[in-house]
């Protein structure tokens, strides 16, 4: 089937770079509908950081292809810089590293480079880190961080550029269908008919694809980000996904620290409304300070570091803890893309072209069975569901 018209659901960084890569296609009429205003959902919240170091054959394959994309994009377009300049560190304990350790041979397969590091080693190269000596370091020299502001308005300005028709304060309430094909999108407005839809959206997948019977299990756990004031002195380091201190450091722009916290024992948020905004989560001002404890001792220049700006978001997990891509079960003609983890940024780039060819060619480049949204069972999905877990709780992965 020829693919003239598509809709984007969501106008965050996965949504943004589909419609992109829909454009480069060829792809004649695409329109993409948010709900709020674009990237002001969990994009502009994001991190920005990434490693291609991840648990899955599937995960470093798309990682080493999104990175490819960020480097191109960084050279080729004069507002967006992807910071690669000082790689990506992976923090662990000795207990925690006996279970990434033996991944190693898959990064070796892959052809993805690494270095493993002492504490003492790492404290070496860049001083402004100082973690136990007993601590192991799996470095990434490829990987690296992005500002999520400035990528954002980057990938819109392309989008708008290609014309691609972006639609504000359009929130989608349900599909319209052709049969057994999904064949358009609701909003309390009108109606908006295509050959193919795609999902993007982050929060509220459940409650949207809840019309057509489709199930996934997916949680969401709220999750902090703060931004010091500008330092005396560049942090010389690479970012840091310190899951031992339940956070991770990366310097930001403008010689900003930025640091991010986990709440383990704060229960999922559970998100059942159209009409949710990343706006209504809060969090206690303790948090952040715990958060200061904790990863002061890794990076001590947050000890004495006054607090600029704060985020509040979601983060969200599948119950096998990857993501979800591919065509809806039992529904030809909607396509989904959600559950990234805490890396849904870092995944963005090689989404959009992922999601692009299989609306545009009913294939991809890779296989993409472990990320299925098939793949999961009825009844373990129902459980799932059912469940209240804590963040501690649910399978643990970062960027």
């Amino acid at each position: 089937m020829a693919v003239s018209e598509v809709i984007v659901i969501g106008g965050g960084v996965l949504g943004l770079s589909t419609a992109y890569q829909l454009a480069q296609r060829g792809v004649s009429r695409i329109t993409l509908l948010e709900k709020g205003a674009i990237g002001h959902g969990s994009s502009i919240r994001a991190a920005g950081i990434g490693t291609h170091l991840l648990w899955s054959e599937t995960g470093v394959r798309t990682r080493k292809r999104a990175f490819e994309l960020y480097e191109q994009f960084s050279a080729e377009w004069d507002d967006y810089t992807f910071h690669s300049e000082h790689g990506c560190l992976n923090l662990f304990t000795q207990n925690d590293w006996s279970g990434r350790e033996p991944l190693l041979p898959l990064y070796d397969r892959l052809d993805v480079p690494y270095e493993v590091l002492s504490g003492d080693e790492i404290h070496r190269r860049w001083p402004a880190l100082t973690p136990p000596s007993d601590f192991v370091g799996l470095y990434d020299p490829r990987g690296g961080y992005s500002e999520p502001d400035e990528y954002v308005a980057a990938l819109v300005a392309r989008v708008r550029d290609l014309g691609v028709r972006v639609i504000e304060g359009a929130t989608v309430l349900g599909f319209e269908k052709a049969g057994d094909r999904v064949a358009g999108v609701r909003t309390a407005e009108q109606s908006f008919h295509a050959d193919a839809v795609v999902s993007t959206v982050h929060a509220w997948s459940l409650p949207l694809l809840n019309e057509l019977g489709i199930s996934l299990p997916i949680k969401h756990f709220v999750h902090q980000r703060y931004v010091t004031v500008p330092q005396p002195n560049p942090h010389m380091a690479p970012p840091v996904n310190a899951d031992p201190y339940c956070g991770y450091v990366r310097p930001a722009a403008g010689n900003r620290l930025l640091m991010g916290v986990e709440t383990p024992l704060r229960e999922e948020q559970r998100v059942n409304r159209f009409d949710f905004r990343m706006s209504d989560l809060e969090t206690p001002s303790s948090v952040r300070e715990e958060g200061r404890q904790n990863c002061q001792q890794l990076v001590p220049a947050l000890q004495d570091a006054r607090w600029e700006s704060e985020q509040v978001g979601l983060i969200c997990f599948t119950v096998d803890g990857e993501p979800v891509l591919g065509e809806a079960p039992g529904a030809a003609g909607l396509f989904i893309a959600a559950a990234f983890h805490s890396g849904g940024f870092s995944y963005n780039s090689v989404v959009g072209e992922l999601m692009a060819d299989l609306v545009v060619k009913g294939e991809s480049w890779l296989d993409l069975a472990p990320f299925s949204p098939s793949r999961f069972d009825m009844e373990s999905t129902y459980d799932y569901l059912l469940s209240t877990v804590q963040q501690a709780q649910a399978v643990r992965r970062r960027h």
